[in-house]
């Protein structure tokens, strides 16, 4: 397993979309923590409260609120703070939301992602682009083995489609405009279904087991039986920041890489709530009989390219993980500081 090198991010410029998010909002403390000068840009956090909020990250970092979608915009936006690295995180995330608006999932998704790549063509400091995608951009044979880089794109979903579509753009964007000397070095990754606390989105498993339990109702649980490759979300976002600094020094390392659990940690939804229930100490849910959309039943990823090139490999299972979130929203409950919580949570994290 290869640590993170700290030192690496100390006084970098890190420009972040999506930076108000679950994942961003982690992400830039994470960089904050590490010394980093970080930038994000991003619509208005979706839900209230929000860990953006919570962790005061406003403070600390220029935070522009923006839509990737204006072109003009998010390139003004990169071109005066000139970063070094970039993360794309900001997406239209939800497979439910892309059924109820599919065109903006695919402006948002597919010309977000084309607005960020074309916007960074001139940016003379910038050696690193790394562009979050999902697990879900594989065409899905619903087999027990997992995914690897070099499969089939596709998405039977929009939001899937969506993402599907990214993983092309982005391959032809690189082979078309970045093979230049000078140009950034680019890589997509694709995380499993991440899970952590701060997460208040809607139509989300953890979140909504939270609400349900607050509010002292039965949560409806769409397909409990569906498999899932859950994984903590510092997993992932570990894996990224090794990525970006591999990247920032060679273009050996772009391409499409796969950040998920090992194969024991993929669980059906019901293991993961009834798991939940037992560490939160009550049982709030029940399967709903009413959900048309499809959804995939099976997804599972294959990350021996992470494991074997970059040295990357889970930390913590999905008892530990379940355990950990429970706790951080427990401790938000009793009114805990939750940016110590979370730097708590990133310490013990690298150095497990």
């Amino acid at each position: 397993m290869v640590d993170l090198n700290k030192d690496f991010w100390k006084n970098k410029k890190v420009f972040i979309t999506g930076h108000t998010g679950f994942k961003g909002s982690w992400l830039s403390l994470w960089l904050l923590n590490m010394k980093a000068t970080v930038k994000g840009f991003s619509l208005s956090p979706i839900s209230t409260p929000n860990l953006f909020g919570k962790l005061g990250l406003e403070d600390e970092m220029e935070s522009e609120i923006g839509d990737i979608r204006n072109y003009n915009s998010l390139k003004s936006s990169i071109e005066n703070f000139s970063p070094d690295i970039i993360f794309h995180l900001a997406a239209q995330p939800l497979v439910k939301e892309s059924y109820l608006n599919p065109i903006e999932t695919y402006e948002t998704n597919v010309m977000g992602t084309m607005n960020l790549i074309q916007s960074t063509k001139n940016i003379k400091n910038l050696r690193s682009i790394v562009i979050i995608t999902s697990d879900k951009c594989y065409e899905n044979k619903e087999r027990k083995s997992g995914y690897s880089e070099n499969e089939p794109m596709g998405g039977y979903d929009p939001y899937s489609s969506s993402k599907g579509c990214c993983e092309l753009l982005v391959s032809s964007m690189r082979r078309s405009f970045f093979k230049q000397k000078n140009m950034p070095n680019i890589s997509t990754v694709r995380a499993g279904n991440v899970i952590g606390g701060g997460d208040w989105a809607a139509d989300r498993l953890i979140p909504d087991f939270i609400r349900s339990y607050e509010k002292n109702n039965s949560m409806p649980c769409r397909r409990p039986y569906s498999v899932r490759p859950w994984q903590h979300v510092l997993e992932p976002l570990c894996g990224y920041l090794i990525l970006a600094e591999k990247l920032y020094f060679s273009s050996d390392f772009e391409g499409g890489w796969n950040f998920g659990p090992n194969i024991e940690d993929c669980k059906t939804v019901e293991w993961v709530l009834d798991r939940m229930s037992d560490y939160w100490g009550a049982n709030n849910w029940h399967k709903d009989e009413n959900s048309p959309e499809h959804e995939a039943n099976l997804l599972t990823l294959d990350c021996t390219k992470a494991n074997n090139i970059l040295g990357w490999k889970p930390k913590w299972n999905i008892d530990k993980s379940l355990s950990l979130i429970v706790d951080w929203y427990k401790k938000d409950l009793s009114g805990s500081n939750m940016r110590n919580e979370c730097l708590k949570r990133i310490e013990e994290y690298m150095y497990a």
